[in-house]
C-alpha cells in the first residue's frame, strides 16, 4: 500500500528543488518504483526500472478487469488531494479498453494526468465506467460518472447514453430521480450531449412510476430547447401522468404551454413543428381527468384551446365535455351539440349515454320540466328512428358548435364529428349515469329520473301532462316503454297518489294505449283498503263499460264482498309495493332531497352571469350578481368563476381584488367554495395584474389547504408580465412604506420560484 511518508518525502523533494538533476531523476524514479510495488501487491515487485514497470503494465492491458482495480486505487488517492500528487506524470499514451475509442471533445478543458505505467487517469475511469454499465451496476456507474465529471467534464456520449439507458430502466425512484438532476445538468452545459430520443425514454419511465412532477420538468425542459417528443409518445407520457389529480394539473398546464405556443414554434420552423398533427385523443386523456378530479375550470380551458388551434371533438369528446359542463352548470353551451348527436348511426348511441345523461341532470337542475319532457320522447324515440335505420351507415360529416357566444363569427368554434370514435380510446366515459341507463343496447330512463319528473308534475299540479308524456312513450311500442308507465301507476298507488292513477289510466286508456288488467287490479285493491268503496265502484263500472279484460271469478268484482276486503287488504297492499316499490323509494328519497326554488333561480342567474360576462356585458352580470345577494341566495364556485372569468378577459384585475373580499368572506362560512381551480385562477390573475400582496396570501393559504402549486406557470407569468421588475431598485431607494412593501413581496415571490 501507499505509505504517507513516501507521499510526503515526494512532495518535499518537489518543493525543495524547481529543476531536477539526471541524479534527482533516477533517486525519484528509484522512490516511484518502492511506491509502485506496494500498490500492485507484488503483481510488478520485480520490477527494477521504469522501463520494465511498463512493460508489466502492458500485459494488464490484455486484462480489463485487472487495470479497473489498479486504476480505482489511485484514482481514490487523486480524489483525495486537492492538487494532482508528484508521481503523476503528463499524458503519454491513450488506452483503448475493447476497442473503443473515447472521444474527449466533449471534456472540460483539464488536461488528464498519466499514470506512472502508461495509462492516463481519465481513460482508467471511462473504462471503469464502461465495466459498470455492461454489468448493469447502477451502484458503481453513477459513482465513477460523478467522479469523472468532477475532474474532467461529461464523459463519451455514448457512455452517456447507456447511463441515460440505464437509469431510465430503472424502476427506483431513487435512480429516476438521479437521471432528472443529470439530464439538466446535461442540457444546460452540453446540450449535444443528449439526444431526444433518451430524453422521451426518461419521461415515459418516469410517468410510469407516477412521478408527473419530475416527467412535466423534462418535458418542459425539451419544450425549452425545442425537441418535444413525438406526438404519439406524448400521449404515453400524458396517459400515465393523468392518472393522479397532480399530473392532471401538470398535463394540463403542458398542454396549454404546447398547443397555445404552436403557432409561434412552427413559424421558427424547429422541430416542435410536428405538433400540427392535432391529436384528438390526447385531449381526450386530460380531458377526462379534468372531469374525473373535479377541475371543471381546466377542463373549460383545455375546450377552448381545441377551438384556437383547431383539434376535433370526436363522440369520446362530446361525451367529455358534456361532464364539465354539467360541472360548470352551462345547460345552453351543452344544447348547442344536441342536434347533431341526434343525428348519428344507431351503432353509437350508447357512446352519448353521458350526453343526455348530462342534459337531463341539468334540465332538473334548472325546474324546466317541460324541457326533460321533451328530452325523453327524443330518447325513446330515438330508439324508433334508429331501429329503423340500424343497418344503414352515414359518412363522418363534420360540424360546427359555438363556445361562449352563439355568433359564429364572433365567438370559437369548435368542430366536432359526433359520427366518430376513436379505436384507440384507452378509458371509458362516464361516472355519474343515474338518469339515463343502457338496457340492450337502448337508453331508457332509470327510476330516479322517473321519480323525480313525476314529482316535480306532481308539485305543479301537472298531472295530465304526465299522462301525455306516458302515452307518448306508450305508442313507441317498445317493451321498457309498456313497462314504464306499468311501473308509474304502480309507484303512484303505493304512494297513496290514486287519484293520480286513476288519471293516467284513464289517459292512456282514452288515447288507445290501455295498460294490462294487473294495473287495474292494484289500483281497485288500493280503493278498497282505503274504504273508498264510492270509487272502488266506479272504477269496477268503468271496466265492465271499457274492453279491459278481467277476471270474473275474482272476489273483488262483487260489490257486496268489498267490505270482507278489508281484513286482507294490508297483505296485499305489502305485496303489490314489493313488487313495484323500487320506483316509489326513488320517490321518497327526491322527496327528501328536492332542491328548493333558491337553488332553481341561483342555477338561472349563474347562467345569466356567464351569459352576459360572455358577451362583455359587464354592468347587466354584476346586476345578476346583486340580485343574487339581495335574494340571500349564496354564490357557488361557478358564480365567482364567471364573473372572474369576465373581469379576466377584460383585464380588470382591480375588480378581481375586489371581488376577492366577497369571497373570502363567504369562505369563512362555507368550506366548499375553496377549491384548487378557484385558488389558482385568483393567484394568475393577481400575478398579472402586479398585486403580489394578493399573490403571496393566495399561495399561503394554498399551502394550508394543502394544494399542489405549478411554479414553472407561475414564473412562466411571472417572466411574460413582469420579468425586469424591480431588479435594480433596492429597498433603501423606495419612497414610502408601501413601495418597501411591495418590493419585498415581490422578492419573495421570485425567491419561492426560484428566480434568486
Amino acid at each position: 500500500m501507499i505509505t504517507k511518508d513516501l507521499i510526503l518525502k515526494s512532495e518535499n523533494r518537489r518543493k525543495q528543488r524547481r529543476s531536477f538533476s539526471v541524479q534527482s531523476e533516477l533517486e525519484l524514479i528509484q522512490c516511484h518504483n518502492s511506491v509502485t510495488h506496494g500498490f500492485l501487491d507484488g503483481v510488478i515487485l520485480m520490477a527494477c526500472s521504469l522501463r520494465k514497470a511498463s512493460a508489466v503494465c502492458s500485459i494488464f492491458r490484455k486484462s480489463y478487469s485487472s487495470i479497473v482495480v489498479v486504476a480505482s486505487h489511485a484514482f481514490r488517492l487523486t480524489c483525495n488531494s486537492t492538487c494532482v500528487p508528484h508521481y503523476l506524470g503528463t499524458e503519454s499514451s491513450i488506452y483503448n479498453p475493447g476497442g473503443v475509442m473515447f472521444s474527449r471533445q466533449f471534456c472540460s478543458s483539464r488536461e488528464p494526468e498519466t499514470l506512472s505505467w502508461g495509462v492516463s487517469s481519465d481513460i482508467v475511469l471511462l473504462g471503469k465506467l464502461e465495466s459498470a454499465l455492461r454489468n448493469h451496476n447502477l451502484e458503481e456507474a453513477w459513482e465513477t460518472y460523478r467522479d469523472f465529471k468532477r475532474l474532467y467534464g461529461f464523459p463519451d456520449p455514448l457512455l452517456v447514453d447507456k447511463l441515460l439507458t440505464e437509469l431510465s430502466y430503472s424502476s427506483d425512484s431513487r435512480w429516476l430521480k438521479k437521471a432528472c438532476n443529470m439530464v439538466g445538468s446535461i442540457l444546460k452545459e452540453k446540450r449535444e450531449l443528449i439526444r431526444k430520443e433518451l430524453l422521451t425514454k426518461l419521461c415515459l419511465s418516469l410517468g410510469r412510476a407516477q412521478m408527473p412532477v419530475q416527467a412535466s420538468s423534462i418535458l418542459r425542459l425539451m419544450f425549452v430547447k425545442g425537441i418535444l417528443p413525438p406526438i404519439d409518445m406524448l400521449g404515453m407520457i400524458i396517459f400515465h401522468m393523468v392518472k393522479t389529480d397532480i399530473g392532471m394539473i401538470l398535463s394540463s398546464n403542458i398542454l396549454i404551454e404546447i398547443y397555445g405556443n404552436s403557432q409561434r414554434l412552427t413559424s421558427k420552423k424547429s422541430t416542435c413543428t410536428e405538433l400540427n398533427k392535432y391529436d384528438t385523443l390526447l385531449f381526450n386523456l386530460v380531458l377526462d381527468a379534468c372531469a374525473r378530479f373535479g377541475s371543471s375550470n381546466k377542463g373549460h380551458q383545455i375546450i377552448e384551446l381545441m377551438t384556437q388551434v383547431g383539434v376535433a371533438a370526436d363522440a369520446h369528446t362530446i361525451s367529455i365535455i358534456s361532464l364539465i359542463h354539467e360541472m360548470n352548470g352551462m345547460r345552453d353551451e351543452l344544447k348547442k351539440f344536441k342536434k347533431h348527436i341526434d343525428r348519428v348511426s344507431a351503432s353509437l348511441v350508447s357512446n352519448y349515454q353521458q350526453f343526455y345523461e348530462s342534459l337531463l341532470s341539468l334540465h332538473f337542475k334548472f325546474n324546466d320540466i317541460d324541457a326533460a319532457s321533451d328530452l325523453v320522447q327524443d330518447i325513446y324515440g330515438f330508439q324508433v328512428l334508429h331501429h329503423e335505420q340500424i343497418d344503414k351507415t352515414q359518412p363522418p360529416k363534420l360540424c360546427i358548435v359555438a363556445i361562449g357566444s352563439d355568433n359564429l363569427r364572433m365567438g370559437l368554434k369548435l368542430q366536432i364529428f359526433p359520427h366518430s370514435l376513436s379505436r384507440e380510446s384507452v378509458f371509458y366515459v362516464g361516472r355519474n349515469q343515474v338518469l339515463v341507463v343502457n338496457k340492450n343496447g337502448k337508453l331508457v330512463l332509470s327510476n330516479r329520473a322517473l321519480a323525480r319528473l313525476i314529482i316535480q308534475y306532481k308539485k305543479s299540479g301537472r298531472t295530465d301532462d304526465l299522462s301525455k308524456l306516458l302515452c307518448s312513450i306508450q305508442k313507441k311500442g317498445s317493451v321498457e316503454s309498456s313497462r314504464m308507465c306499468s311501473d308509474v301507476v304502480a309507484a303512484c298507488i303505493c304512494m297513496g297518489w290514486l287519484e293520480t292513477a286513476h288519471d293516467i289510466l284513464d289517459d292512456l286508456y282514452s288515447e288507445g294505449s290501455p295498460l294490462n288488467t294487473s294495473s287495474y287490479m292494484s289500483l281497485l285493491t288500493a280503493y278498497c283498503n282505503n274504504n273508498k268503496l264510492r270509487e272502488a265502484e266506479a272504477l269496477l263500472k268503468q271496466l265492465r263499460k271499457s274492453d279491459v279484460v278481467i277476471n270474473a271469478s275474482d272476489p273483488l268484482l262483487a260489490p257486496a264482498s268489498m267490505c270482507e276486503l278489508e281484513n286482507g287488504s294490508k297483505n296485499k297492499k305489502e305485496l303489490v309495493c314489493v313488487e313495484k316499490g323500487e320506483l316509489a323509494y326513488h320517490i321518497v328519497e327526491e322527496m327528501r332531497a328536492e332542491e328548493n326554488d333558491a337553488s332553481f333561480m341561483m342555477h338561472d342567474l349563474n347562467s345569466s352571469i356567464y351569459f352576459f360576462m360572455k358577451a362583455h356585458m359587464v354592468e347587466d352580470a354584476v346586476r345578476a350578481y346583486r340580485k343574487m345577494q339581495a335574494m340571500k341566495i349564496h354564490p357557488t364556485v361557478s358564480t365567482f368563476m364567471n364573473l372572474l372569468n369576465g373581469y379576466s378577459s377584460l383585464g380588470m384585475y382591480r375588480e378581481i381584488t375586489i371581488l376577492w373580499g366577497d369571497i373570502k368572506r363567504n369562505m369563512e362560512s362555507r368550506k366548499n367554495l375553496s377549491t384548487r381551480d378557484l385558488y389558482e385562477f385568483l393567484l394568475l390573475n393577481f400575478l398579472r395584474g402586479g398585486y403580489f400582496h394578493r399573490v403571496m396570501e393566495v399561495i399561503g393559504l394554498m399551502k394550508e389547504n394543502g394544494m399542489y402549486l405549478d411554479k414553472w406557470m407561475y414564473r412562466r407569468e411571472f417572466l411574460k408580465y413582469h420579468k425586469g421588475l424591480y431588479l435594480r431598485i433596492k429597498v433603501s431607494d423606495a419612497t414610502n412604506d408601501k413601495q418597501i412593501q411591495r418590493i419585498e413581496h415581490v422578492r419573495r415571490f421570485r425567491k419561492w420560484v426560484g428566480l434568486d
